[in-house]
C-alpha cells in the first residue's frame, strides 16, 4: 500500500461540492500537488483537471471509497474536480496529497 502525504490546508484545503444530474465543481487549487484523494456519498462519476466537468462518460466511483487520483499534469493552470450523480444526488469530499 501506498502512503499518501495530505498537504497544508493553508495552501491546499480539502474542498466539497453537491452534485446532482447537474455536474458539481469544487473550486480550484493551484498546480503542485501530484494526486488528490476523492470521496462521495453516493455512486458518482468524476473527472479531475484543469477546467473539466464531469459527464456519464468520466471516471464511476462507489460510494463512500476513498480514492486517489493523479492530478494531470496540464499547462500549470489551476485545477479542480467534477462530480456527477450515477443514480442520486450527493455530496464529493476532496484533499490534494502527494505520493511521498
Amino acid at each position: 500500500m501506498e502512503l499518501l502525504n495530505p498537504l497544508a490546508d493553508s495552501d491546499f484545503p480539502g474542498r466539497t461540492v453537491s452534485y446532482s444530474g447537474t455536474a458539481g465543481n469544487t473550486g480550484t487549487w493551484n498546480a503542485g500537488p501530484q494526486g488528490v484523494v476523492i470521496w462521495s456519498t453516493t455512486d458518482a462519476y468524476v473527472v479531475v483537471g484543469e477546467g473539466v466537468t464531469a459527464t456519464a462518460s468520466s471516471t464511476p466511483i462507489p460510494a463512500n471509497v476513498p480514492i486517489p487520483f493523479i492530478v494531470p499534469q496540464g499547462t500549470g493552470a489551476p485545477w479542480r474536480v467534477s462530480a456527477l450523480q450515477i443514480g442520486s444526488n450527493g455530496v464529493l469530499y476532496a484533499k490534494p496529497i502527494n505520493i511521498r
